[in-house]
Parts: structure tokens; sequence; C-alpha cells
């Protein structure tokens, strides 16, 4: 009699396999979107090599940003919050490859009951009963719902893992950009600092021609204002420097301290800026990849949302020891077992299951969106950044012709003031514009490191 209640059990649970070619969960399919990734470039060569496949330690070639570089990947709070959300995907994957085994709890348990006067038993009025037992359950994979559910966790994980490494790119390339903006701003400081002792100087000088009679007092007033002036513009630039200061020790995940540095004359990028095709933004740029993966994830919950409308076949098994007197308790005579196996058919659950799905289908077309979007902006930065490189390398050339210009005319209007042929009027308008050329062409360095960096991290290096 038992042998046919195994068969029994043993038949109705091969009935679903023989319904599988019915619905099997679907394979995620890369979308033609990734047809999109394209940028726009005028001089720059593309072929298969990239500079995102550099380290950034054959990129950034000064000792001191590397140091910081270093210091930053070990300590900085973004990157070690994000080492934590990996560590928490991969206890989920672990959980999703436990899905396909069986549950088993045990069970301790002493039931007392007070009878009534007059029961079954007689003149007993009270039961006691004793259970030492084991229960399995197991739950078949028909529809594909466990495998899809695992599949989704190991794409979360794989998307955790490309958003370390998304921050771990854009950690690089905040650290090395600060640190050329620093760089910069010592410059101009330095530029700021010898103005104001020549203008001082110079103060000296107008004052005595004042007094010899060749200049008059608005000269004196008008000389004296451009000190002002570039005393003030020195204020804001220390002022600058400080505040970098402090965000770069953020960046390095410490408190606001003082950043020792080099120098802006001593920044070489000796590496050809290849930017590789287009379609390599797909392997490289860990935000792309983050969201190819959070897609996957949507697709395969999808799946397993999808799977809830059809029946689930579960089995379960339950066994031990049962008796009224602790010390029968492990007689043959208070061994029972139970074995059930049935289908389980959702019909009305107020809607839950359909509501699921829908929202599973929403999320899916939300990160479609989201993927299609990481690799358009991609490529808009990746453009962005080649322009701005290109624009600031020309800039480059034109602010050094500027700044040669406006130095030799305030030469020349020295000149021309002591042989009486020009006012002092003349020498500050020159003087000031050599000031401002010089702090252009400083900005135009910078502007052209910060795009290297800019293109850097479009193309997605700085994470391996």
């Amino acid at each position: 009699m038992k042998k046919n209640s195994i068969y029994k059990v043993l038949i109705l649970a091969s009935l679903p396999f023989l319904l599988v070619s019915c619905f099997a969960a679907k394979n995620y399919e890369r979308p033609q979107v990734v047809n999109e990734a394209n940028y726009r470039t005028d001089n720059l060569p593309q072929d298969t090599l990239t500079i995102a496949s550099l380290s950034w330690k054959e990129l950034f070639l000064d000792p001191i940003l590397q140091n910081y570089i270093e210091e930053g990947l070990k300590n900085n709070i973004d990157i070690r919050v994000a080492l934590q959300q990996i560590r928490m995907a991969e206890a989920y994957v672990k959980q999703g490859k436990a899905g396909y085994f069986p549950s088993l709890n045990g069970k301790a348990q002493y039931t007392h009951q007070e009878l009534p006067a007059t029961n079954q038993f007689g003149d007993i009025s009270s039961i006691g009963q004793y259970e030492l037992s084991a229960g399995l359950s197991w739950e078949a994979d028909i529809w594909g719902k466990i495998r899809s559910n695992e599949r989704a966790f190991q794409a979360s994980y794989l998307q955790s893992v490309a958003a370390h490494q998304a921050v771990k790119s854009t950690l690089i390339a905040n650290i090395a950009s600060v640190y050329y903006q620093l760089l910069a701003l010592d410059e101009q400081i330095r530029v700021t600092e010898e103005t104001i002792g020549t203008r001082s100087k110079g103060l000296e000088t107008t004052q005595a021609l004042k007094d010899a009679g060749n200049v008059t007092e608005v000269g004196v007033k008008q000389t004296e204002a451009q000190l002002y002036t570039a005393q003030g513009i020195l204020i804001d630039l220390k002022n600058q420097a400080r505040l970098l200061e402090n965000t770069m020790s953020i960046l390095l995940g410490s408190a606001p301290h003082e950043i020792p540095r080099g120098s802006l004359e001593n920044q070489v990028i000796a590496t050809p800026l290849n930017t590789g095709i287009p379609a390599q933004l797909l392997r490289n740029r860990p935000d792309v990849m983050a969201a190819e993966y959070n897609l996957m994830n949507t697709f395969e919950l999808t799946n397993a949302a999808r799977a809830g409308f059809y029946p689930s076949l579960t089995l379960s098994a339950t066994g031990g020891f049962q008796n009224i007197e602790i010390d029968k308790l492990f007689s043959a005579n208070s061994l029972f077992a139970t074995i059930v196996g049935g289908l389980t058919q959702p019909i009305f659950n107020k809607r839950q299951i359909r509501t699921q799905y829908e929202v599973s289908q929403a999320k899916q077309e939300q990160a479609y969106l989201d993927f299609r979007f990481a690799i358009i902006n991609a490529s808009k930065e990746v453009s962005d950044a080649l322009y701005s490189y290109e624009a600031a390398t020309e800039k480059i050339d034109v602010k050094e012709k500027e700044y040669e210009a406006h130095s030799l005319a305030t030469d020349y209007s020295k000149q021309l003031l002591d042989n009486g042929m020009a006012n002092y009027l003349e020498v500050l308008t020159a003087q000031e514009n050599a000031l401002n050329s010089s702090l252009n062409l400083i900005n135009a360095k910078n502007n052209q490191l910060q795009a290297i960096v800019d293109l850097y991290e479009a193309l997605g290096g700085g994470w391996r």
C-alpha cells in the first residue's frame, strides 16, 4: 500500500515536466540599441587601441599624483561603500544558487491538553504528547522561476561590481582633475605675486615721477588701483586653492589638510590619445556595463514573474517520533512519516501575480531606457572630451602668441613713456592686459589637462 502511494506521488510529480515545452524562461539577448554607440571626432585616430586599456599609472606620470590616487583608492568613502554593495550582492547570489535545494526544518515539541470531564478517553483528564520530527519540502523548477531568480541575482552582483569599477574610474579622474587645478592655481598665484611685486615698485616710481612733475596724481592713483586689483586677484586665487585642498582631502578619505604637490610645467602626457572604436565603450565603460546588467536583472525578474501564472509542484515529507510517554519516544511504535505531493494553481489572489508581472515589465522597459541613455551619454562625453582637448590645444598656441604680444606692448609703452611719446595710462593698460593674458594662458594649459582626464574617464579608463 505504501509503495502504491509513493508511485502516485511520483506520477503526479512527472506530469508537469510533460508540459514544460508549453513555457520556458526566455534567454536574454542584447538589444540593438548598442548600435547607437558612436562619437564624433575630427583628428584623433579611431582604431582597436584605446587609452582606456591603459593603467592610470601609465597615463599620469607625476609620482605625487600617483601616490594620491593610490591613497584615494584605499581610503575613499565611496569606494568602501561600493565594496559593501558587492558583499551584499554576493550573499544574494549564494541564496539564488540554494534555490534548487530542498528546505529542511527540525521540530522538538511538547503538547499538553486539558480534557473535559466527559471525553472519549474516559477517566483521563489531560494528555501530554512529545514529538521530535523533521520536515522536508522542495519545489520543482518546472517553469524556470528559480533559474530566473538565480540569473537575476548574478546580474545584480555583476552590476555591483561594475558600479564599483565606475566609482574607481570617477575617483581617479576627480583626483587627477583637482590635482591639475591646484597646479594651475599655484602657477597663477606665482604670476600674480610677481605682478604685485612689480606694481609695488612701479607705484614707488610713479610717486617719484609725480614729485618730479612728470606724472599727475591721476597716474599715481591708477597705478595704486592696479596694485589693489592684483592683490584682490591673489586673495581669490589663494581661497580657491584652499577650497580645492579641502575637496582633495575628502576624495582621499581624510579630514581637510594641506596638499603638497608638484608644478604645472612638469606635467607631461606622453601616451598617444587613441580613442578606440565606439563599440569598445560597451566593455570599457563600467557605468554602461552596470546599466546592461541592470537590464539583465529586470529581464530575469520578468521571467520569474511570468512563471507565477503557472502551477507549482511541491513535494514535502515529514517524519519523526511521537508518543505520549517520553521514555517510549524513540520506540518503533512512535515512528511516523508523511509524504505529500501536489500542484498549486493560482486562481484568484487579488490580482497580486498580474500586478507583479506588469510592474516587472515596466521596470524592464525602464532599465532598457537607462541602458540606451548610458550608451548615448557615453558617446556624448567622449565627443565632448575630444573637442575640448582639440580646442584647448589650439587655444594654448593662440594664448602664447597673445601673451607675447602683450609683453612686447608693455615694454614698448614703457620705452615710449621714457621718451615722452606715450602717457602713463597706455603703460597701465598694457600691464593689465599682460597679466590677464598670462592667467588665461595658464587656464588654457589646465583645460588641456582636464580634457585628457575627461577623455580617459569617458572612454572607461582607470578601473583596471
